[in-house]
């Protein structure tokens, strides 16, 4: 695997997609396996929220200023996501509000996903060397490691909190 942080990213945003796409194949009746896709779902985002609100966007803010815009609405993106996983967490396939929020969680990562390969990778790309991007994706492969990969973890609640506060 690439230690560049974009292609990191991208294969995230990979297995992400596929995810969703699992839900979708997955008919109404099938609550346990729409249930563990869903757990499935909030462990990879909550990992890669982490990943890139703890390394990605302040390594990039710093070195391209220029994209601080960007990165901001990245963090409130992130933001509305985690506060979706955070309801959906504790949620059963037979709540009647599961489905409805699963869905607005996906089109809003999906909507946050295409913006960012479609129009900040390539600012990114563009601006940082590809020194600096392996540098930024082996620590984001040291952060993966003790990254939260529930929701209501401390460390991913201190992160959404931050996003509140900040």
């Amino acid at each position: 695997m690439s230690n560049d942080a974009i292609v990191m990213l991208r294969e995230d945003h990979k297995r992400i997609k596929a995810l969703f796409k699992d839900f979708g194949k997955a008919g109404e009746k099938a609550s346990r396996q729409r249930e563990r896709i869903v757990r499935q779902i909030l462990e990879e985002l909550t990992v890669h929220t982490y990943l890139e609100n703890e390394v990605m966007y302040p390594r990039v803010r710093t070195l391209m200023p220029e994209l601080e815009q960007d990165v901001l609405e990245s963090y409130e993106e992130h933001h509305v996501a985690d506060v979706l996983c955070m309801e959906l967490a504790p949620m059963s396939a037979d709540d009647e509000r599961f489905t409805a929020k699963v869905t607005v969680l996906m089109e809003n990562v999906t909507h946050h996903i295409d913006e960012e390969e479609e129009e900040w990778f390539p600012k990114v790309r563009r601006g940082l060397s590809r020194t600096q991007l392996r540098e930024i994706g082996e620590e984001m492969n040291e952060a993966r490691g003790s990254a939260p990969r529930h929701p209501a973890q401390p460390s991913a609640l201190k992160k959404a909190l931050d996003a509140v506060v900040s």
